[in-house]
């Protein structure tokens, strides 16, 4: 039960920098934040749906690839990104798509932020 209080209270954190950050029209940073809020809300529902938190992308991409295509493919399309995110200028598009993302997750795997 600790670790899902963990995870949701850094899911949260992440989601509110992110808006921040695009607030301030700092999309680089709201992109990495909110692949971060991407990666803690889908190792809190493989927590809660297989006991275990995946111990790194890779982990997380193969169970999620063979058990949660939906999951999957959400994560697989934007990692790219969030790793273009250190070498490229992100604009607010790339937010807007990170910010929608996680709001089919959220509706996926009924995860409560509040």
């Amino acid at each position: 039960m600790e670790n899902e209080k963990l995870l949701l209270e850094n899911a949260r954190e992440f989601l509110k920098e992110a808006k921040k950050s695009v607030d301030d029209k700092s999309y680089n940073s709201a992109v990495t934040l909110y692949f971060k809020a991407l990666a803690v809300l889908i190792d809190l529902f493989i927590l809660k749906k297989e006991g275990f938190i995946p111990s790194n992308h890779n982990n997380r991409f193969r169970l999620l690839e063979t058990k949660y295509p939906l999951l999957y493919k959400i994560l697989d399309k934007n990692f790219p990104v969030y790793q273009q995110s250190y070498r490229l200028k992100l604009d607010k598009d790339y937010a807007n798509i990170f910010e929608d993302d996680i709001k089919k997750i959220i509706e996926f795997t009924g995860i409560k932020l509040d």
